[in-house]
Order: C-alpha cells, then structure tokens, then sequence
C-alpha cells in the first residue's frame, strides 16, 4: 500500500513538473516548434524518474557548483593561476578535406589587441577519438601559437574517449540517418565536456566554432554587450546568427549546460538544445546583438566533409569596435514606445523607432567633446527587410557648436544614404576629422516611420 501510495506521489510530482515546463514553453502566439518542446519537457520527466519510479532532484542539473566528474588531458598550456573574464571555447575534430583550426585561432589572436588578450583565454577541445591526430595538431597549434601558450592565452585540451556515453543504436529523430545522428550526437557531447571544462577558467564563455573569421575588436565588442546587459537577466547573448557560433554564457551556467547536453545528448542538434536552454531558464526572447562578430569560413563540413557554403549577412568586419564618443541627442521625430536616438547609439541591439519622417527630419549626435573620427557608419531600416529604412537621406558632419552649445552651427555633407545604409572612412593619411556633431537628415518626406539600427563611430585616438 505504501509502496503504491509512494508512486502514487512521484506520478504526480512528474506530471506537475512537466506542467511547468509546458506552460513555461507555450506562448500566446502560435509556435511553430510547439510539439518539440511538449516533446523535450516530458523527455526532462522521464529522464528525471529512474527505474524504481523514484524522482531523481532536478537540482543536480541546476547545481552551480557540481562539475562534471571528468578528468581532462593537458596537451598544451595550462590552466590559469586566476579566473579571467571571458574563455572562448571550440571544440574540434578531424574533418575529411582539411582543417580550418589554425586559420581561426589566427584569426582570434590577430582580431585581439594585446591589452584585450590580457583577460582571455582560448580553450580548444581536440574531440576526434584518435589520439594519433590530437597529438599532430596539438604539435602543429603549439608550433604556430608558442608565444600564446607562454603568455597563458591557449590551453589545448582532451577528454578521455572512454568518458562518451554510447554513439550507436541511439534514436532516429528527424529523419536522420544513423551517421548523421552519431555524429550530432557525439557534437553534444564535445561541447559538454568543453563547457564543463572551462566553468572554473573565467567569468564569462563564448563559444563558437572550429571554422570562423573574428571581427576587429571582437573582445572588447563582448566587454561593452556585458556592461550594457549587466541589469538584465540574460542567460545567453548571441553575437552570430548562425548554429552555436557565438553564444555568451556565465560561466556561473556551464555545470547545468553541460549537465543539459549530455542529458539529452541523442535526442537533437546542439543549436536547438541551446535554445531549449535559454527557454529553460527563463529567457523568453533571443537577445542577438548586431552586427554580428563572426562569420563563417568553413566551405567542407566535418560531417562527411559536404559543402556548407552558410554565411552570416549580418556579420561585418568594422575595422574595431566602435568608439561612440560620450554624446547627448536631439531628434524633431517622435520615438515610439523607449525607442530613443540613445539606443542607435549604445552597443547592443538597440535602435531608434521614429516618427513622422518629414523632408528635413533629423536625428543629431552632439559630442561633449570634439573628437577626430576616421569612420562613421549609419544603417536603417531592419536587417530583415528594407522596411522603415530611411529612402532619401544623407550624413552631416558639424566641427562648431552654436551659441546655446546644444547643436552646430556648420554642417557640411559627408555623403548620401545608399539603400538606407552609409559606411565611411577617412584616407589613412588624412588623420581623422574633427567634429563636433553627426546628423542624419531626411531629404524627403516618407510615409514609412524610420528605424535606426546604428549609428557608429570609429576615433583616431581610439585606434591607437
């Protein structure tokens, strides 16, 4: 009797359970991916009742502190006397018609200035099962990145093969065939181990992928996105639109992740089970920060070594990040709804939402201090679609403030909207323009209102 009762009990803590994460996954507006996530919150129940019909607390998965039991192998650098703010993490096998792992490493350490390098590290998972091909590329990343290993920067690592739960007669989900499941499976699992390794490396972890190009300044880019978040509650922050590439995490999270990947390690790819993730601890909405910092370069998939030609059309390569002098703003348009001039301006994904857009319309930087600029970059409208992109339209610049020292006095033209979008850049030896204030003007009235994804601003005495 008891023994039923207790079922009795454990049934309805389940169900309860698996009530939560339904009504924590169902929105007001019809999902498309619906059934999946009813799909993934009961496989969390039943993965969370053992045999005997016993609940096994869910806190072990959200556990801070409880690593992975697993011991890593060293196989170059080593781990850091003191946490630093930010790993970036790949994982890496080998792939059918050549790596591209020595070409991303460059291209993260080349990106990186070495004030920024000071608080990183960069953690490579070598996953490929064969030893043989974890020691020829852990000689060949040693003999190319030596000054980076010395300096504390690189740390190679390795998990014991004998650690992977089993790789075949795992489900058929999708469709996919047994390979292809193999191989996304055991993808899960690298980056479980990965994540779990570095929890206790920094303060912050990126992960992106074996096969990406770094945009300028991408470290510093990731500092100002966590400043700018840092009064709200985010669990992921995204940098790249595309698969895993990308991702901010605290490191805070990484235990519970890397819990999470292997726990349900066979059942989908890694990109949607780090979006199950965000949903599961409470982060509704995607916050993806533009443009974005890396791009995708590999054109041979590790999978069978196919053509993958997937490219980031927000990724942009500015050269740096943005210097954004401290400035106020002036605008004759209405924001709509918090949508002010300020969140073009900040970094993130923030953007001016204005109306009416009328023949002589303006949004207005003003600096509090002159500053000499070397580039400028304004883009309307979304990234989407052309939609509220500003359709005739052109970029000022003024060096004197007027007499009320809320404005300038003389704006000269630098140069028309194309397409809503205009990029500049100073000669390299004309040594920057001084200004004072950036205005934006609309040249004819627009029915659309006007967005403003960013108005960005590159100093000479910033890229110095």
């Amino acid at each position: 009797m008891r023994c039923s009762l207790r079922r009795s009990v454990w049934a309805v803590m389940a169900f309860a359970l698996l009530g939560f994460f339904l009504r924590m996954f169902t929105e007001e507006n019809e999902d498309p991916l619906l059934e999946e996530k009813k799909h993934l919150a009961w496989l969390l129940v039943q993965r969370q009742l053992n045999a005997n019909g016993h609940l096994t607390p869910f806190q072990e998965l959200s556990n801070n502190s409880a690593l992975l039991n697993l011991s890593f192998h060293y196989l170059a650098g080593a781990p850091p006397p003191v946490k630093k703010l930010l790993t970036v993490g790949l994982s890496s096998v080998r792939r059918p018609r050549g790596s591209y792992l020595l070409d991303t490493l460059g291209s993260v350490f080349q990106s990186s200035s070495a004030a920024e390098l000071r608080d990183a590290l960069v953690v490579v998972h070598l996953a490929d099962p064969d030893p043989r091909w974890a020691r020829r590329t852990a000689a060949a990343v040693a003999g190319r990145f030596a000054s980076q290993l010395l300096a504390g920067q690189l740390l190679l690592v390795r998990a014991p093969p004998a650690a992977y739960p089993p790789l075949r007669g795992l489900k058929r989900n999708f469709g996919d065939a047994a390979d292809r499941v193999a191989f996304r499976s055991k993808q899960n699992v690298d980056y479980a181990f990965l994540v779990s390794c570095a929890a206790n490396l920094s303060r912050y972890f990126l992960m992106i992928e074996d096969d990406v190009r770094c945009a300028r300044g991408f470290l510093t880019a990731v500092r100002r996105a966590i400043e700018a978040h840092r009064d709200t509650p985010w669990v992921t922050l995204e940098f790249s639109k595309l698969g895993y590439i990308g991702k901010l995490y605290r490191a805070s999270d990484l235990p519970r992740l890397a819990r999470f990947l292997l726990l349900f390690y066979q059942e989908m790819p890694c990109d949607w089970l780090l979006d199950h993730f965000r949903l599961l601890l409470a982060q509704k909405d995607p916050i993806r920060l533009s443009p974005s910092l890396f791009q995708h370069v590999g054109t041979y998939s590790s999978f069978r070594g196919t053509i993958n030609e997937l490219k980031d059309d927000e990724y942009h390569d500015g050269g740096g990040v943005a210097a954004n002098p401290l400035a106020t703003f002036h605008t004759d348009m209405t924001a709509y709804d918090g949508f002010a001039p300020e969140r073009a301006y900040a970094p993130g994904d923030g953007f001016f939402w204005g109306h009416p857009v009328l023949a002589g319309s303006h949004l207005t930087v003003v600096f509090l201090r002159p500053a000499r600029v070397r580039r400028l970059r304004v883009a309307t409208g979304t990234a989407q679609e052309k939609k509220d992109r500003l359709r005739a339209g052109r970029v000022e610049l003024g060096r004197r403030l007027d007499g009320e020292g809320r404005d300038c006095s003389d704006y000269r033209p630098l140069g028309p909207l194309l397409d809503g979008q205009l990029a500049w850049e100073e000669p390299a030896s004309g040594g920057g323009r001084e200004v004072r204030c950036v205005r934006l003007v609309a040249l004819r009235e627009q029915r659309d209102w006007l967005i403003v994804r960013h108005l960005d601003v590159w100093t000479e005495d910033a890229e110095r």
